[in-house]
């Protein structure tokens, strides 16, 4: 069976820092690219950031460049999403998505594109 599981939100003040796992089991990991969405209470689903399958290529929006990083560590079937200067705009339950893709450029698709997403972690950030 394939699953994801998102771990490592919690609360933290603004300026702050965490990071996320997205832990992956019962598919090959290696053949997947990985995304980041996240949702706000009364907001769409905002695609943040992604990981091509070799981990050589990464992609982020604006509204995270420069603040978070994402990585991920082959054999751990993990991708990890740091975050840095964190503000309270980027309060939201986070999800990691996978999308069967060999492609070496990381490409944000519309979150519909995806194959499988892990459940969410929520992230708040107090002002």
């Amino acid at each position: 069976e394939m699953q994801l599981v998102e771990s490592g939100g919690g609360l933290v003040q603004a300026g702050g820092s965490l990071r996320l796992s997205c832990a992956a089991s019962g598919f090959t990991f290696d053949n997947y690219a990985v995304a980041w969405f996240r949702q706000a209470p009364g907001k769409e689903r905002e695609g943040i950031g992604c990981i091509s399958s070799s981990a050589i290529s990464t992609y982020y929006a604006d509204s995270v460049k420069d603040r978070f990083t994402i990585s991920r560590d082959k054999a751990k079937k993990t991708v990890f999403l740091q975050m840095n200067s964190l503000k309270p705009e980027d309060t939201a339950v986070y999800y990691c998505a996978v999308l069967r893709s060999e492609i070496t450029v990381a490409i944000m698709y519309p979150w519909d594109q995806y194959d499988y997403w892990g459940h969410g972690t929520q992230v708040t950030v107090s002002s």
